[in-house]
C-alpha cells in the first residue's frame, strides 16, 4: 500500500531566537505605555499595546519542542500539510494544529484466546507482537480515533480516550483476527502426516502470522516489526484428553524403539552362538530362546531367572 506521508514544507523557526524575541516584547510594551502615558496619546497606546501583547501569547503557541523518533503531523484549518520530523526546538505558524505522533516502538501482549484449530480441536494461543507506525497521515486520518473510543475485545469494553489508545486498540483487534485466521489453517500436532502444525511449525508459522498482520495494519499506516506465538495449549474441556493421547503415543514410540533394538540383540546373540559353535539349536529351542529373551529386554521389570538344575 502507496504511503501517505509527507515531508512537512512550510516555513519552521528556531525555536530559541523566537523565544528570545517574544520576550523581548513584553518589555518594549512596558516601555510603550510609560512613554505614552507622558505624550499624553495613553490610550491609543494601551491599546496598541493590549494588542501586541495577546498577539505576543497567541506566537508563543507556535513554540514546540521534539525528541528523536517523535513527529508532528501538520494541520492547517483540516487541511494537511505535511510530517515534520526533525529534532530540536522550534516555532512554527501558531494557527498549525501540530499533532503529536510517535514512531518509537510499541510492544503488545495479546492475551490467549480460544480457537479451533485446522482439525476442529478447541485451542488456547496467545502472542506477543512488536509494532510502530510507519504512516502518520494513515493513523491520523484514517482510524476514526471517536469511533474507537470505546471498543469490546474479547468480550471487555475498554475506554481508550486518547489516539494512542484507539491504535492500540485497532492493533489489538485486528491482531486478534489475524491470529484466529492462521490458527485455522493448520492443526495444533499431528504425528501421522508431515504437514505444518502449531507446535511444529515454529518461525515458518510466525512469519505467516506477522505477515497477515501487516496486511490487516498497513490500512492504519502500522507496521507489525515482529510476532510471535508465547502460548499454545489445548482447552481445558479437551486439554486431559489429548494428554493422555499424547502420553500414549509417547509410549508406542518408546516400545518400537525397545523392540527395534531387542530384535537386533536377539539376531546378534544367535548369530555369535552359532558363529562360535557354542551349541547347536533347533528351530524350536531358538524360537524358545528368542522368546526369553525378548521377554528379557521389552519387559518392564528386571526378569527373575530361574535355573534348571536337572532335577
Amino acid at each position: 500500500m502507496k504511503n501517505k506521508e509527507t515531508k512537512f514544507e512550510g516555513k519552521v523557526f528556531n525555536g530559541f531566537l523566537m523565544l528570545g524575541l517574544l520576550l523581548v516584547m513584553i518589555p518594549v510594551l512596558i516601555a510603550i505605555c510609560c512613554l505614552s502615558y507622558e505624550s499624553g496619546i495613553f490610550e491609543l497606546c494601551i491599546g496598541g499595546s493590549i494588542l501586541l501583547f495577546i498577539i505576543d501569547i497567541i506566537m508563543m503557541i507556535g513554540l514546540f519542542s521534539q525528541q528523536p523518533n517523535e513527529v508532528r503531523v501538520m494541520i492547517f484549518f483540516g487541511k494537511y500539510k505535511g510530517t515534520f520530523d526533525q529534532v530540536g526546538f522550534y516555532w512554527v505558524n501558531p494557527f498549525i494544529t501540530r499533532r503529536k505522533m510517535s514512531k518509537r516502538l510499541h510492544n503488545m501482549d495479546i492475551e490467549p484466546i480460544k480457537v479451533n484449530d485446522k482439525i476442529g480441536n478447541p485451542v488456547m494461543i496467545g502472542m506477543v507482537i512488536v509494532w510502530r507506525i510507519c504512516d502518520t497521515y494513515r493513523a491520523v486520518f484514517d482510524v476514526d480515533a471517536k469511533e474507537m473510543s470505546t471498543v469490546t475485545s474479547n468480550g471487555v469494553t475498554v475506554n481508550t480516550g486518547s489516539r494512542a489508545s484507539a491504535l492500540d486498540a485497532f492493533v489489538r483487534i485486528q491482531s486478534d483476527a489475524a491470529l484466529r485466521e492462521v490458527t485455522g489453517r493448520y492443526a495444533y500436532d499431528d504425528d501421522e502426516t508431515s504437514e505444518l502444525t502449531l507446535r511444529s511449525g515454529g518461525d515458518e508459522i510466525n512469519d505467516q502470522l506477522e505477515s497477515k498482520i501487516n496486511e490487516r495494519l498497513s490500512m492504519a499506516g502500522i507496521e507489525v516489526v515482529e510476532a510471535r506465538i508465547n502460548y499454545l495449549a489445548y482447552a481445558p474441556e479437551i486439554a486431559a484428553v489429548m494428554l493422555r493421547r499424547q502420553q500414549a503415543s509417547a509410549i508406542i514410540s518408546a516400545r518400537e524403539k525397545i523392540v527395534e533394538g531387542a530384535v537386533s540383540m536377539v539376531k546378534m546373540a544367535l548369530d555369535k552362538l552359532e558363529e562360535d559353535s557354542v551349541v547347536k539349536l533347533d528351530d524350536e529351542r531358538k524360537a524358545a530362546m528368542v522368546s526369553n529373551l525378548l521377554v528379557v529386554l521389552c519387559a518392564d521389570e528386571p526378569a527373575t531367572p530361574v535355573v534348571n538344575s536337572g532335577i
